[in-house]
């Protein structure tokens, strides 16, 4: 009877995980740490666009990667000046510890001078990401 409290016990903290993880991932937010933080185009290898610059740090194998790598694509050609930079998190480990990034599919929202105005860690939404964007510009 007590194995079976035990599973029941670990069955609702995992749900009760799971449900946490799905309200919060992808959701685009400010963090204290990314406060006043600049990239330039040297830091993530493309130029900067001229409105606003979305950063997405992926990984081989990530597969929300993939769909928001189609999300940013399509917003960066609905929004005039806006450009999608996609970098390999394996092959730049330095700039993702320094920006302090724990998995992937994770966006940043630059504004037009590489200032870090929000972060996303796991795959947004496309209207949570022009919502972002008008903080940017």
């Amino acid at each position: 009877m007590s194995g079976l409290l035990v599973v029941a016990v670990v069955l609702a903290a995992a749900s009760v995980f799971g449900l946490w993880q799905r309200k919060n991932g992808g959701r685009l937010k400010v963090r204290g740490r990314d406060a006043g933080r600049q990239l330039g185009a040297g830091e993530i290898g493309a130029e900067l666009g001229e409105r606003a610059t979305l950063v997405q740090f992926s990984s081989a194998f990530c597969q929300p990667c993939r769909a928001t790598r189609r999300t940013l694509t399509d917003v960066a050609e609905m929004v005039a000046g806006v450009v999608h930079v996609e970098i390999d998190a394996e092959e730049r480990l330095e700039l993702v510890r320094e920006l302090g990034i724990l998995k992937t599919p994770t966006v940043l929202v630059l504004d037009a001078g590489g200032r870090i105005v929000t972060r996303a860690s796991g795959q947004p939404r496309k209207a949570d990401v022009i919502a972002a964007l008008g903080q940017a510009v």
